[in-house]
C-alpha cells in the first residue's frame, strides 16, 4: 500500500509443492524506487541448505518494444560466475517473444507471450517452443491467484513444464525466464 518497492523473494517448488530453492533479489534502494519493474537486478538462488546454486542477472533495459536495441535480457549463471545461458526478448509488433539461448547465444527454445498480460479469472499461458518455433515443448503459466491477491498484492504464482530429458542448462535458463516474465 505504501508504493515503495522492496526486495522480491521467491519460493521455487517442485510439482508436489515441496520447496526446492529460495530466491532473493539483490538490489539497491534507488534502483528499486526509480526504475520500477524494468530495473536491473541480481537474483540469488539458494538450495535448502542455503548454498547459492545459481545467480540471475538482468541489466537495466527499456520496457518498450519500440526501442529494439534496449529489449529485455537476462543472464543465468550456475554456479555463480559460470554463465549457462540467456533469455533475450525479440522485436515483435504484437506478441512478446523471448529466445532461450546457450552461452554462445544460439537459440535453444522460444517463449511466446501475449501482448496483453491482463486477464481476469484466467491463467496466462506462455508456450515454450522448439528453436525453429514449430513444435510445442512445454509452457510457462502465470496462475490466477484469486481476485483479492491479484488486486491488492504483487505476488504471482508461475509454473513451468518441460520434457524430463531437456538439457539441465536449458532447464536452469527456463527458470531464469520466469524471473524475466514476472518482473
Amino acid at each position: 500500500f505504501s508504493g515503495i518497492e522492496t526486495h522480491n523473494r521467491y519460493y521455487v517448488k517442485n510439482s508436489m509443492g515441496q520447496p526446492v530453492y529460495f530466491a532473493v533479489e539483490i538490489n539497491d534502494f534507488c534502483n528499486m524506487q526509480c526504475c520500477g519493474p524494468h530495473r536491473s537486478f541480481e537474483i540469488q538462488i539458494c538450495d535448502n541448505l542455503n548454498q547459492e546454486v545459481m545467480r540471475i542477472t538482468r541489466p537495466l533495459r527499456c520496457g518498450c518494444r519500440c526501442f529494439p536495441c534496449y529489449l529485455q535480457e537476462l543472464e543465468v549463471h550456475a554456479p555463480p560466475g559460470n554463465p549457462l545461458g540467456y533469455v533475450l526478448q525479440r522485436q515483435s509488433c504484437w506478441d512478446r517473444w523471448f529466445d532461450v539461448t546457450d552461452v554462445d547465444k544460439n537459440t535453444l527454445l522460444k517463449i511466446k507471450g501475449s501482448c496483453c498480460l491482463c486477464t481476469c479469472c484466467n491463467d496466462i499461458d506462455f508456450p515454450i517452443l522448439s528453436a525453429d518455433g514449430d513444435a510445442d515443448v512445454g509452457k510457462l503459466v502465470k496462475q490466477w491467484s484469486g481476485f483479492a491477491r491479484e488486486a491488492f498484492t504483487n505476488a504471482d504464482n508461475f509454473s513451468v513444464s518441460f520434457p524430463m530429458d531437456l538439457d539441465v542448462k536449458a532447464k536452469a535458463t527456463l527458470l531464469g525466464a520466469v524471473f524475466l516474465l514476472v518482473s
